[in-house]
């Protein structure tokens, strides 16, 4: 068989890319190894689908070239999407920092790219695992179901991220081949494991969550902080996870917005004792098991200013220096991927092999947690999809 576009990936970028190209009159091939189309995005969100964010910056991304994402979200921008989503009468809702998310969930999202790729008249061969992928005059792909070949190919892999549903190296691999660079892979947006003496800690928790703060080489984030049997998880974690190498420190501040020790001085007189003080701002267990950790409990006035200082310190800096992270397992994303200087920010194509382009999180390109990657995924599909 022979198409002008073959897609690898049934994933957002991929289905955006076939969308846009199949519109433009080429013909498409979307082929897949997994038994059904999106399923990343299906379980993405608990389910509802964070689609976008209504404040898309290069700030929110990590990469080795930050200026790289600039020329597509120029050209696909939050608004897009919604527009696209409004055509179909797709409800949506802001949950918080402009996350974006379906009403009715995400199978909907899947139902419209469904309809849009039916459209554009986009084939799509699902349970089809390429076997070799060359190039001569045209880009030919053996597979479990035959020889495919085309003028262009577009590699919409995905990364690592959730094997479960069907994550795989492949995009990789073929970059590889092609002579691309591939930077260094890592999982992120994942929770952390501790060694065995945080651990035995944090497993004394299992359960309990606190907003507070985490903070990484000068990068913060707050949120929720999740305490597990496993060790640390919540919204913040994951965030400052893809900020985190190996043997580096984390810094909580079990108490932000506020000034720990100016509030000791004003109840200094007091005879409660320090578990309970602290239990008026933090969760009773966590309040109880930290002071039993660091410091004496006593009652607030037996503490000496300085003694109180050091208190204050401590909440707002709990030192730990996690054991690893829980991997791809339970990463959202895949940080790193193929270099983008081999790759044209205005058409996705790589600079060395015409025809041959890359999309989503395959690419060294990767968000922050809140709608960013889905996001990443439509704007580079959507830019690829006008020039392949």
């Amino acid at each position: 068989m022979k198409k002008d576009v073959i897609i690898i990936g049934a994933g957002a970028s991929g289905l955006m890319c076939a969308i846009e190209a199949g519109g433009r009159g080429r013909s498409v091939l979307v082929i897949d190894h997994t038994e059904r189309i999106g399923k990343k995005v299906l379980i993405s969100g608990g389910g509802r689908c964070n689609f976008t964010n209504r404040d898309i910056r290069p700030e929110n991304y990590i990469s080795r070239n930050p200026h790289f994402c600039k020329s597509a979200f120029s050209r696909f921008t939050p608004d897009n999407f919604i527009a696209m989503l409004e055509r179909h009468g797709i409800k949506y809702y802001e949950k918080e920092a402009g996350q974006l998310f379906c009403a009715e969930g995400s199978g909907e999202i899947i139902e419209m790219l469904q309809e849009e790729c039916s459209k554009a008249a986009v084939e799509i061969c699902l349970s089809c695992r390429i076997e070799d992928v060359k190039r001569d005059s045209l880009f030919s792909l053996s597979t479990n179901l035959g020889t495919f070949q085309s003028e262009s190919l577009v590699v919409a892999t995905g990364g690592l991220s959730y094997p479960k549903v069907g994550a795989t190296e492949i995009g990789y691999r073929i970059a590889r081949e092609f002579g691309l660079k591939v930077n260094s892979l890592k999982p992120a947006l994942v929770p952390f494991t501790l060694n065995p003496q945080d651990l035995k800690i944090v497993m004394e928790l299992s359960g309990v969550s606190i907003n507070a703060s985490v903070s990484c080489k000068g990068k913060e984030f707050r949120g929720d902080i999740l305490f597990t049997h496993r060790g640390l998880s919540g919204p913040a974690v994951l965030q400052i996870s893809s900020y985190w190498n190996a043997g580096e420190e984390i810094v909580i501040n079990l108490l932000p917005g506020m000034d720990a020790y100016e509030f000791f001085l004003t109840r200094r007189q007091g005879r409660m004792e320090m578990r309970n003080l602290l239990s008026e701002f933090l969760p009773k267990r966590l309040a109880h098991i930290w002071c039993d950790l660091y410091i004496k409990s006593k009652p607030a006035n037996q503490y000496s200013d300085k003694e109180l200082g050091v208190i204050a310190r401590q909440i707002h800096n709990w030192t730990i220096i996690p054991a690893g992270t829980e991997g791809y397992n339970t990463a959202e994303v895949t940080l790193g991927g193929v270099d983008t200087n081999e790759l044209s920010s205005k058409t996705m194509e790589a600079k060395k092999v015409p025809g041959l382009y890359f999309t989503g999180e395959v690419v060294d390109v990767t968000g922050q947690l809140g709608g960013y990657n889905l996001h990443w995924a439509w704007a580079s599909g959507f830019v690829a999809g006008h020039y392949v």
